[in-house]
């Protein structure tokens, strides 16, 4: 598996046909799901790559025509991978915008070898699919595990199960949770276990030790779609075809900017969030992340209403206009439909 996901070098933005998508990979992660529902298999070709680093440079680089990378978790929060990325402290990712999202209902399931099989010798793991019984609950001993895999936002959406069930145990990360789901069948031990999906179960052939373990009903993970676009390109995209984005009648969009502020100046963060007040524009979400410029300086992320290139009354260009005024740097990472609401 990994050989293929490595094979996204040399890759071109179309395979045939068909625009080249890449996506935190292996194929089943919660990432490939969102790419299945954004794009259509038969008109797009799917490549998994194995890091969210990997999503950015495909993209960047033109092999991929659309790459798709976790963003944030109703549960957890922001993925700081990907916030490391749209950060591009080191100027890699400037032609890169977001210009698409999609949410995915996230359900975990702990995976293993069942108790039978791991006590076994020489048994492989023993296909299953998602059994009845208690949500959140163990459906079979756990005695035998010795160690877990996941993604390192999967712990915090599970931490009620991990702590009544599993506490003590060793908990590994790994780049993606259908990774996790590899690692976990290739242990001939049998005592290795994976928090993944049902999909990433059946198609490593685990047993489910558990389902449905994230601590809310309601545990959503939300994806960004990129693709490499000039700083005012029109995200619509040069291809007729390209209409999964196009707005639905009813949504509005949103838009994504970064900026950095001085961090010794009083105020400076307030000034710029006035700007979008004094603009009427909604922010929807606010992240930071170290500049690693000197210490203790951010790069904030704000996600507000409006489209930059679809802005009949100019509040979107009046607003990142004072923006640029008052911050001592900022970046347009993007407009898109909002898929939500």
């Amino acid at each position: 598996m990994e050989a293929s996901q490595q094979g996204a070098e040399g890759e071109t933005a179309t395979q045939g046909s068909k625009p080249v998508v890449c996506f935190l990979g292996p194929v089943t992660s919660y990432t490939h799901q969102a790419a299945m529902q954004t794009f259509s298999p038969d008109r797009y070709e799917l490549l998994p790559v194995v890091t969210i680093k990997d999503v950015f440079e495909t993209t960047q680089s033109g092999r991929a025509a659309y790459g798709v990378v976790p963003f944030e978790n109703s549960t957890n929060g922001s993925v700081v991978f990907t916030l490391d990325h749209f950060a591009d402290r080191e100027g890699r990712y400037g032609d890169l915008s977001v210009c698409g999202e999609a949410y995915l209902d996230v359900h975990h399931c702990l995976l293993g070898r069942l108790p039978n099989a791991a006590a076994a010798d020489g048994a492989g793991p023993e296909s299953s699919s998602p059994p009845a019984g208690p949500k959140g609950q163990p459906l079979a001993s756990l005695a035998h595990v010795q160690r877990i895999y996941s993604h390192p936002q999967a712990w915090g959406q599970c931490t009620r199960f991990m702590g009544a069930h599993l506490r003590g145990i060793e908990t590994i990360d790994v780049s993606s949770t259908s990774r996790a789901a590899e690692l976990a069948a290739t242990d001939a031990s049998g005592t290795s276990a994976a928090i993944s999906s049902a999909l990433a179960g059946e198609a490593n052939g685990l047993g489910f030790l558990a389902r449905d373990i994230e601590d809310r009903d309601d545990n959503t993970t939300r994806f960004f779609v990129l693709r490499k676009l000039g700083a005012d390109a029109d995200a619509a995209g040069d291809d007729a075809g390209d209409a999964w984005w196009r707005r639905p009648a009813g949504r509005k969009t949103k838009s994504l900017a970064s900026f950095t502020v001085p961090h010794t100046a009083p105020g400076a963060l307030a000034g710029v969030l006035e700007c979008f007040r004094q603009g009427g524009l909604n922010l929807t979400s606010i992240n930071s992340r170290p500049s690693l410029i000197e210490p203790f300086q951010y790069v904030f992320f704000v996600e507000f209403e409006g489209h930059r290139l679809e802005d009949p009354d100019g509040r979107v260009r009046d607003v990142l206009e004072g923006v640029g005024r008052v911050a001592q740097s900022w970046r347009w990472l993007g407009s898109w439909v909002n898929m939500r609401v």
